[in-house]
C-alpha cells in the first residue's frame, strides 16, 4: 500500500527522551509518527486515524517573534521557560496550587500524593512542605500577569478543593487582574459541602473545569470508584451558585469512547449552567510507566472522536460542525459552538462557528489566535448571563453572542494531549497552555507533564521554587 507523507518534524524517544527527527506518513488512512533512536530502535504510533484528512485538517498560522525572555540552550523541548523556538502567547495558565488529592486515580498524570486515608478528603489536613502558601501564590499571580498579560487562569492540582483556603487563593487571583479564574476539580467537595461552591463564586470564581467521565462503570475503572452521582451533585451545587461548568472526559478506548454521545445528551439536560463538554483522549504520562502498558492507554485521536460524536449523537452534531483551532496547533483540538433549540442544537455557523474562523487568504497571527480564543473561552465557559469580558471591548462576534442568547450558548471541544510515544514538537511550540512551574517558567503543558517510559520526568519536579 503506498505512503502518503504529511511532513518532516521532530519527536522524542520514548525510553530515553533524546530529540529525534521524525516523519508523519499515512498507510491506510492513518497517520503515524515514526522515527528511531539510535540506542532504542524504532518507533511508530498512530496519530490521526480517519477522517477528515490530516491534509483538510491544517490550518497555517503566522508564529508570533521570538520570545525575548527564553534562552536557546539545548532547544525544544529543554529550554522550555517559555524559549525563543516557541511561537505562541499562553491563551491559558495552570498554576498547581497543590499535591494533595482525595482520589486515587488510576490515569492520573499529575504524580499527586492521593488518597482518603492519609487524610486527603479533609481540607485544612497537613499540606507537603513545598505546598505554595498564598503570599507566593499572591507573588506568583502578579509576576504570571506581568508576564503573560490577560490570559486566562486555571487553578489546578493535585486537587485544589483540598486546601482550606481556596477562597482567598481565587481571590488573589483575581485581585492580580485575572478577570477569568477556572477550578479544575474532581467535584467531590462542591458536591458534599453545602455553601462552598457559592463562597467561590463570591471570591470570584468565574468557572468550573469538572472531570466526569461518563457511567459509574466508566467511573470506576478511570477514577477507582463510582462517581456519577456525586459529580452530578456538583454541578447541582455550581448551578445554584451561579457558576459555569465545563464537563471533562477522559476518552480511554474499550471504557467509555463509546459514551460520548450519552455524555453530550446528558450535557444538554444540565443547561444553561452546564457551558459545554471538552473531550480529553487518554495520553500515556504521570503514574503509568512501561512502554507496553503505557501504549496501550491511548484514547482516540482527533477524527476518531469527531466521528464517534456524529455516529453516537444520531447526527444530533457532524463532523462538519468542527473546525481546527485558532490558537494551539491544528493538530492538538477542535471545537464547534451550537445554540440549544427545540431539545436539538445546532451550530453558530457550518464550519466557523466559536472562537476560529475559515481559513482566510492570509494567515492569521498565533497573537490574533491567542486574543480571540482567550475572549471566548472567557465568555463561553463562564456563568449563564455574562455578555462581555472585562478589558475588552465588544467586536461583531461578540454582539452576537448577546444577541443570541448566553443561556442557550453550548460547546463542544476535544483537546489531544502529547506524550512521550506522541510527541511532535512542531505541536509543541504552538502550544497556548502553558504551567506556570514553582520557579516562574512557563512550560508547554504535554511537555511539563511528559515522562519517559521508565517514570523520568522531563520538567516536572526539575523546576525549583522560588519562595
Amino acid at each position: 500500500m503506498p505512503e502518503d507523507f504529511h511532513g518532516h518534524t521532530h519527536s522524542l524517544c520514548p525510553i530515553c527522551l533524546e530529540r529525534l527527527p521524525a516523519r508523519r506518513v499515512a498507510v491506510g488512512g492513518v497517520v503515524r509518527l515514526t522515527r528511531t533512536c539510535p540506542e532504542h530502535g524504532e518507533f511508530s504510533v498512530p496519530v490521526w486515524k480517519g477522517e477528515p484528512s490530516m491534509a483538510s485538517w491544517r490550518r497555517p498560522k503566522k508564529p508570533s517573534p521570538p520570545n525575548p525572555e527564553g534562552a536557546k540552550g539545548l532547544g525544544c523541548p529543554y529550554d522550555c521557560g517559555l524559549c525563543p523556538e516557541h511561537s505562541q502567547h499562553t491563551c491559558t495558565a495552570l498554576v498547581e496550587i497543590t499535591a494533595r488529592c482525595d482520589l486515587g486515580c488510576p490515569v492520573c498524570f499529575a504524580s499527586s500524593t492521593c488518597g482518603e486515608a492519609a487524610g486527603f478528603d479533609r481540607p485544612g489536613a497537613p499540606g507537603e512542605p513545598d505546598e505554595p502558601g498564598i503570599d507566593q501564590l499572591s507573588r506568583m499571580f502578579r509576576d504570571l500577569r506581568a508576564r503573560a498579560g490577560a490570559c486566562n487562569l486555571q487553578l489546578s492540582g493535585g486537587e485544589p478543593t483540598v486546601r482550606a483556603d481556596l477562597e482567598p487563593i481565587v481571590a488573589e487571583a483575581r485581585r492580580a487582574g485575572f478577570s477569568f479564574v477556572q477550578l479544575n476539580t474532581n467535584g467531590l467537595r462542591l458536591a458534599r459541602e453545602k455553601g462552598f461552591a457559592r463562597r467561590l463564586a463570591d471570591a470570584g470564581l468565574s468557572s468550573v473545569f469538572l472531570q466526569f467521565d461518563g457511567s459509574d462503570a466508566a467511573c470506576a475503572v478511570l477514577r477507582g470508584r463510582p462517581l456519577l452521582a456525586r459529580k452530578l451533585a456538583a454541578v447541582e451545587a455550581c448551578a445554584e451558585a451561579g457558576l459555569g461548568v465545563v464537563l471533562v472526559p477522559t476518552l480511554a478506548r474499550g471504557v467509555n469512547d463509546s459514551e460520548c454521545g450519552d455524555i453530550i445528551r446528558l450535557a444538554l439536560t444540565l443547561g444553561p449552567a452546564v457551558r459545554g463538554v471538552h473531550f480529553q483522549p487518554m495520553a500515556a504520562f504521570g503514574r503509568h510507566p512501561g512502554a507496553e502498558g503505557a501504549r496501550g492507554l491511548h484514547g482516540p485521536t482527533l477524527p476518531e472522536v469527531l466521528s464517534a460524536l456524529e455516529v453516537q449523537t444520531q447526527g444530533l452534531v457532524r463532523m462538519r460542525d468542527f473546525h481546527p483551532p485558532c490558537c494551539e496547533h491544528e493538530l492538538c483540538s477542535f471545537s464547534g459552538t451550537f445554540l440549544r433549540r427545540d431539545g436539538g442544537l445546532s451550530p453558530v455557523t457550518e464550519g466557523a462557528s466559536g472562537c476560529c474562523e475559515p481559513a482566510a487568504e492570509a494567515p492569521p497571527t498565533a497573537l490574533e489566535g491567542a486574543l480571540k480564543s482567550r475572549a471566548f473561552t472567557a465568555l463561553q465557559w463562564s456563568a449563564p448571563g455574562e455578555k462581555s469580558v472585562p478589558g475588552r471591548s465588544a467586536d461583531d462576534f461578540d454582539r452576537f453572542l448577546a444577541e443570541a442568547g448566553t443561556r442557550n450558548r453550548f460547546s463542544i471541544s476535544c483537546m489531544a494531549f502529547q506524550d512521550a510515544w506522541t510527541m511532535d514538537l512542531e505541536r509543541t511550540r504552538g502550544c497556548c497552555i502553558h504551567v506556570l512551574a514553582p520557579d516562574g517558567a512557563l512550560v508547554p503543558f504535554c511537555v511539563y507533564n511528559l515522562t519517559s517510559a521508565h517514570g523520568r520526568a522531563l520538567h516536572r519536579g526539575r523546576h525549583g521554587s522560588t519562595a
